[in-house]
């Protein structure tokens, strides 16, 4: 099984789940290992950190997310933000979450994502008041 197949085999976890909860989250964490193994791709492992933190916790995926921070072909990445605000958000951290969804937003060219992502953090706000 190559690169493609995995890609394709974790596609079609996500298709089958009608809500996240439904998602077949450890077996898309094996397929994420396994492509994780043959490349060396950055992406590859920040959606491994995600899978992580939705098997085994926020906190795992975050510890994942540290070896990223020197990958200088992520350095600076909006993702990278966003994925760490998403987990800080979902570990209890909203302080921290906030301050993450707005430093990506400020990251990202795209208007739909910088949108997205400032919603997040304006959620995260209006629900402390």
């Amino acid at each position: 099984m190559g690169p493609y197949q995995l890609q394709a085999a974790i596609a079609a976890l996500h298709d089958e789940a009608v809500r996240t909860e439904d998602t077949d989250w450890p077996q898309i964490l094996a397929l994420y290992g396994l492509l994780k193994r043959m490349s060396e791709n950055p992406m590859v492992a920040l959606n491994h950190a995600i899978a992580a933190a939705m098997v085994e916790g926020p906190r795992t995926g975050l510890k994942l997310l540290e070896a990223l921070d020197t990958d200088k072909r992520l350095a600076g990445h909006y993702r990278l933000d966003a994925v760490r605000a998403h987990l800080l958000e979902m570990a209890g951290d909203h302080q921290a979450a906030i301050e993450k969804y707005q430093r990506a937003a400020g990251r990202t060219a795209s208007i739909p994502e910088r949108n997205y992502l400032n919603t997040k953090a304006a959620r995260l706000i209006a629900d402390r008041r």
